[in-house]
């Protein structure tokens, strides 16, 4: 369904249901169909009505085709120098987003959980709006804080290797295969014809848009007073982390769950930065078991 939120057409989909509220919030460039349905019908199952939403730049809601895509080298030059630098938009602002689709939706307060960039835009909305916020979970994130996020060679040669245009649907199926194979555990890693029927369910809904990705990965490169800021937060909060992530090293995560007050850090052995969008069976299942209980534990529901 679609939803006016903060000036924008958010896409929602709402599992219903009378239980407390969990907002799943997506990373860079994902879409809401992204979340893993074992994820979502594991929340379901335990009594949640589970909110997921596009991102503004990404499938279903609105695309800022107004606004060209910024160089990225040019912001990330920026961002290291400590200099602002025109972004179309911000973390904050994506936040903002969430937090106006919770007020059209008449929900008060829900459980946080962001993963990758939704982890960060989380953080954002539980800064600004922490009366709203039950708890927060932050998976595969980073506090924004200098030099932290560094990815691996493997993930750079990857990511540089996309091509020019989305005309060749072979050439770009082949290079999301590369990217997420890059991302993905070598130990545990998620089935190929999993990872290509997900490519294909993003195709037929929404292709994927570079421009916007740019856009969005602009907001996140800018957005480095967030780090000094988490010491605010004081709602339970639990940051979960692949060991083996080469895109957002597990480092990223130790300093995100040391700036926060409390929260508990949970480092799962094996995962990568591959919870999205076809992980490993282990891989779900080691988060699951550690998501589950932490929103359990800080839920006045509980399923009979």
């Amino acid at each position: 369904m679609k939803i006016q939120a903060n000036g924008i057409t958010l896409e929602v989909e709402d599992s219903g249901g009378s239980g407390e509220t969990v907002l799943l919030i997506m990373g860079l460039g994902g879409q809401l169909i992204h979340w893993p349905a074992g994820l979502v019908q594991a929340l379901v199952d335990a009594g949640y009505r589970v909110l997921r939403f596009d991102n503004r730049d990404s499938g279903l809601s609105t695309h800022q085709v107004a606004e060209p895509a910024p160089s990225i080298p040019w912001v990330a030059a920026q961002a290291w120098l400590g200099l602002g630098a025109r972004v179309p938009y911000t973390l904050a602002d994506m936040a903002a987003d969430a937090l106006g689709l919770l007020d059209a939706l008449g929900v008060r307060s829900v459980h946080v959980v962001g993963m990758s960039m939704g982890a960060m835009i989380g953080q954002r909305l539980t800064l600004a709006a922490p009366e709203r916020v039950c708890s927060l979970t932050s998976i595969m994130g980073s506090s924004g804080a200098r030099g932290l996020m560094k990815p691996s060679t493997e993930v750079l040669r990857a990511a540089a290797s996309k091509p020019r245009g989305h005309s060749d649907l072979q050439a770009l199926a082949s290079y999301y295969l590369r990217f997420l194979t890059a991302i993905s555990s070598p130990t545990l890693a998620p089935p190929e014809a999993a990872l290509r029927e997900a490519f294909e369910r993003t195709l037929r809904r929404h292709p994927p848009d570079t421009a916007a990705t740019y856009r969005q990965l602009a907001a996140i490169l800018t957005d480095g007073d967030r780090a000094e800021m988490l010491a605010r937060i004081d709602c339970p909060t639990q940051v979960i982390h692949g060991a083996e992530d080469p895109l957002v090293p597990v480092a990223c995560g130790v300093d995100t769950a040391r700036r926060i007050p409390g929260a508990r850090l949970q480092i799962i052995p094996d995962m990568a930065h591959d919870l999205a969008p076809s992980p490993h069976p282990e891989i779900l299942r080691r988060v699951l078991d550690v998501l589950l209980p932490f929103l359990a534990e800080h839920s006045s529901h509980r399923k009979p």
